[in-house]
């Protein structure tokens, strides 16, 4: 399983160059990567609570299957159902379409969309009732707050 924050850079990589320098045709194969990160980061949160993250798949994404497993007792990881949600969507217009003419902004937001489902699963991890009513990490801001001024 790969590190959180080697996650966190290929996916600031990924954000701030989303045309591949050799070919343009990779797009799907970046997609392919950014769904896969996106696993990695629910594996991290499933792994973390003791469980054996699944091989399974849930409309066709292990992402979903993911999700579906991370929210078993804590229902407050339901917050970030659509941000997966989106991530499947992103997914399915860079590879249904990859020439597409907006290909390379859906991928940057494809990345983006990564990097918020990253930063909701650390703050999680920090910080329990993260979620609870939104995924706002204000929470994991304010301790970071306190802990620069200590």
């Amino acid at each position: 399983m790969r590190e959180l924050a080697e996650i966190e850079g290929r996916l600031d990589e990924l954000a701030g160059n989303p045309v591949n320098p050799v070919s343009g045709a990779a797009f799907p194969a970046q997609a392919n990567e950014l769904l896969a990160l996106g696993e990695g980061i629910l594996e991290h949160w499933v792994t973390a609570r003791g469980l054996e993250p699944t091989r399974e798949t849930r409309e066709g994404f292990r992402l979903l299957a993911l999700h579906r497993q991370g929210t078993t007792g804590d229902p407050s990881f339901n917050a970030c159902r659509e941000t997966c949600r989106e991530l499947v969507y992103h997914y399915n217009l860079l590879t249904m379409d990859p020439q597409h003419e907006d290909t390379p902004r859906r991928l940057r937001m494809m990345a983006l969309v990564a990097n918020h489902l990253r930063l909701f699963v650390v703050g999680k991890m920090q910080v329990a009732g993260l979620g609870d009513f939104c995924c706002s990490s204000r929470p994991v801001r304010e301790d970071a707050a306190r802990g620069d001024q200590a």
